[in-house]
């Protein structure tokens, strides 16, 4: 018996139990996170015992499904998507602040209840140089999107349905003269005359098409582009903006009626501890929300971005009509 006890505490310290308790029980996530992001489920389960099944689909979708199984829900959380795509939908989801919260960095805490931060990510241009260089041209920022030379050449995921090009949307409406200018969404409409169609239903297609040689620039954002660098892809460049760049964070959030309550929150917590974040740091191409130690060579540095900075509260509150807005210009071409 004492050789047993010894065992499982070498195995609680071995897996880094911290204060997470051993937990039957499964949970139901829906999400619209790359590879990279999904790598942390199996570091949670380990921590927890807690049995996880991922559905993969977008934002736009994801919040569709879980609104029309509101009565009787498959999902117990969402794990990804945009604040604005979350504020839109907030009636679908139950408020939850995690003890965990009070450590984050004080921007990026959970004030409104309903959804919670767990890392931040900039919306950007991703290209194959080598089909760049057959062009003959230059990508440094969007005003460069509409050479005539990217024709029917240019890739982005549908910004009514996924939030991964919705936050595309303002970031370029923003650094391209403000959400309301006349300015701004003359380039948009430019823009998606020179995507001519090219309008993808999932944000993983715009990557991915990028990396395979379908497309030469994708609108996407950060984090995927960056696990291709990673993994020692050498056909692809990630651009930021010269016109500025958006970081905004991603969210968590936990369904109405989750029937398995206490692990949707448990999995909260965990996304929010030291552990989750160091990880996020260290081993993705996620950058952590809490101030922890670590970090890798494959994220260029914030210091070295132009960032500019998104007015949350209009984007929430306009959302709708900046979906309409760009659902009029891309069904008008």
């Amino acid at each position: 018996m004492k050789r047993f006890a010894s065992l499982l505490l070498t195995l609680v310290f071995f897996v880094g139990l911290a204060s997470f308790a051993l937990a039957d029980g499964e949970l139901y996530i829906v999400s619209p996170n790359s590879d990279g992001l999904l790598s942390i489920i199996p570091v949670f389960e380990a921590k927890t015992g807690i049995k996880v099944t991922v559905e993969s689909m977008g934002s736009g979708d994801a919040m569709k499904r879980i609104s029309s199984e509101a009565a009787n829900p498959t999902f117990d959380l969402m794990y990804g998507g945009s604040l604005a795509n979350y504020f839109a939908n907030k009636d679908l989801f139950q408020d939850y602040v995690s003890p965990e919260d009070s450590f984050l960095m004080p921007e990026y805490q959970n004030v409104l209840g309903f959804c919670t931060n767990y890392t931040v990510d900039g919306s950007v241009l991703l290209v194959n140089t080598e089909l760049l260089a057959e062009l003959g041209v230059e990508v440094t920022g969007y005003a460069d999107l509409l050479q005539p030379e990217f024709k029917d050449k240019i890739v982005s995921a549908d910004p009514v349905a996924s939030s991964s090009a919705f936050c595309q949307l303002t970031n370029m409406l923003l650094a391209m003269g403000g959400y309301e200018s006349e300015e701004a969404w003359q380039y948009v409409t430019d823009l998606f005359t020179n995507i001519n169609g090219k309008v993808v239903s999932s944000s993983s297609s715009v990557y991915k098409g990028v990396y395979n040689g379908e497309y030469v620039v994708g609108l996407t954002y950060e984090d995927p582009c960056v696990t291709f660098l990673k993994d020692g892809a050498t056909n692809i460049e990630i651009i930021y903006p010269v016109e500025g760049t958006v970081f905004l964070p991603a969210q968590i959030g936990i369904v109405n009626n989750a029937k398995n309550l206490d692990n949707a929150r448990a999995f909260v917590d965990f996304m929010l501890s030291e552990e989750a974040q160091v990880f996020l740091a260290d081993q993705t191409t996620s950058r952590p929300i809490r101030p922890v130690e670590g970090g890798n060579d494959w994220l260029t540095p914030l210091s070295d971005i132009y960032l500019i900075f998104e007015d949350s509260e209009y984007v929430m509150n306009h959302t709708n009509d900046l979906k309409e807005k760009v659902l009029d210009i891309i069904m008008g071409i």
